[in-house]
Parts: C-alpha cells; sequence; structure tokens
C-alpha cells in the first residue's frame, strides 16, 4: 500500500467498516482477528476498533497468505516474526545514526597500536608510538629445551 506524503503509517484512523471495505475482508472477520490476536486494532475511549494503515496491510498479507493454504497460528508467527523484524530494523537504524555521530565527533580516533605489554590501544590521529627495539626469542612448546636435556 503506498502511503501518502507526511502519513504516519502507525496512527489507528480507521473504523472497522472502513479497515474492511480497505482489505476485501468481512467486519466480523477483523473482530476475529483482533480476538485471535492476529492484526490487534487500538481502542478509541469508547472501545471502538481503529485500524492503521499498517494494520490494514497486514490485513491484506493475512488474506493473500490465507489463500495460499497457509493456516492461522503460521500467519500470527509471521506477523510477530515480521513486526520483530521492524524493532530490530529500527534499533540497528538508531545504532548506525549512533556511530555516525561517534565518528563525526572523534575524527581520527579509531586508529590503534600495541601496547607495551601487548594489549591493543587507541591513538589519536597523528600521534606517533615509539618503537621498541628488543629482539624476543620466541619457541613454541614443543620446541623449547626440557630441564633433563640442560643437564648434559
Amino acid at each position: 500500500m503506498s502511503m501518502p506524503e507526511g502519513l504516519d503509517e502507525d496512527a489507528p484512523i480507521f473504523a472497522i467498516a472502513v479497515a474492511a471495505d480497505l482489505s476485501g475482508m468481512h467486519p466480523q472477520t477483523l473482530r476475529q482477528y483482533d480476538r485471535l490476536g492476529l492484526v490487534v486494532p487500538e481502542r478509541t475511549r469508547g472501545g471502538s476498533r481503529r485500524y492503521s494503515l499498517r494494520h490494514i496491510g497486514q490485513l491484506r498479507e493475512v488474506a493473500r497468505m490465507s489463500a495460499e493454504g497457509i493456516g492461522l497460528p503460521a500467519i500470527v508467527r509471521i506477523l510477530e516474526l515480521e513486526a520483530r523484524v521492524r524493532e530490530l530494523d529500527l534499533r540497528v537504524r538508531d545504532l548506525e545514526a549512533r556511530v555516525r555521530t561517534e565518528i563525526e565527533r572523534r575524527p581520527g580516533a579509531r586508529v590503534f597500536a600495541a601496547g607495551p605489554s601487548g594489549g591493543v590501544i587507541p591513538l589519536r590521529q597523528g600521534v606517533r608510538v615509539r618503537r621498541a627495539t628488543e629482539v624476543v626469542l620466541w619457541r613454541p612448546v614443543a620446541d623449547a629445551p626440557r630441564e633433563d636435556d640442560q643437564a648434559d
């Protein structure tokens, strides 16, 4: 369903009769889906159901899946997973924006070097680390001399 510019797809604006008409279903079917928790609309203070554009899309999707032979419990699970994907997508976008902001605030802060103990340390851009000139001899444990070999 294409969205008009500036319209919130989660705004509960459609009464059940309009939602039924837009989704091509009978109002009683919408009530049943509400009772089953399949597509749960918002409620007014008086208890009337109000459907959003997202609900209309879900109702159309339920009709399509049902026509393809998918059972209602499976449709419920699919809709739950789609809601979770939307939630995670929003979270990813938020985290990406926060990372971009952090990178913009600290340009060059993502330069790393090995510290004296061998750990990784962050450096500011343009800072040089004094190079170590010591030589370290490493021997694998299997090649290390044994105490009984040194006794000879």
